[in-house]
């Protein structure tokens, strides 16, 4: 069973920084495709960034491309987003994602991921 955890989140000011960690466990994810996700209050769940793990290739929502950046840890086994020049706007909780299946592109649903973790608010203050 795939067991995700998420940590990093917290209070930024506009401009700033905030790297999540998501910790992955419970299988072999070597041809796994993971994600983050968010979901701002009394919004949707929508897609923020996806790397597949073998061969790293990224993908990015347009609102978070060239600002955000997702990269793996192999040997931790852990996710990383890297979220630069925050905005009020980018204001949810993030969710880590993962899924054996998924091919990957730059807008999946939240359909193409079986596994979630729990979530990590992000708040950026104005």
């Amino acid at each position: 069973q795939v067991q995700l955890v998420e940590s990093g989140g917290g209070l930024v000011q506009a401009g700033g920084s905030l790297r999540l960690s998501c910790a992955a466990s419970g299988r072999t994810f070597a041809s796994y495709t993971m994600g983050w996700f968010r979901q701002a209050p009394g919004k949707e769940r929508e897609f923020v960034a996806a790397i597949k793990w073998s061969g790293g290739r990224t993908y990015y929502s347009d609102s978070v491309k060239g600002r955000f950046t997702i990269s793996r840890d192999s040997a931790k086994i852990t996710v990383y987003l890297q979220m630069n020049s925050l905005k009020p706007e980018d204001t949810a909780v993030y969710y880590c994602a993962a899924d054996l299946y998924y091919s990957g592109s730059n807008n999946p649903s939240i359909g193409d991921f079986a596994s979630w973790g729990q979530g990590t608010q992000v708040t950026v203050s104005s």
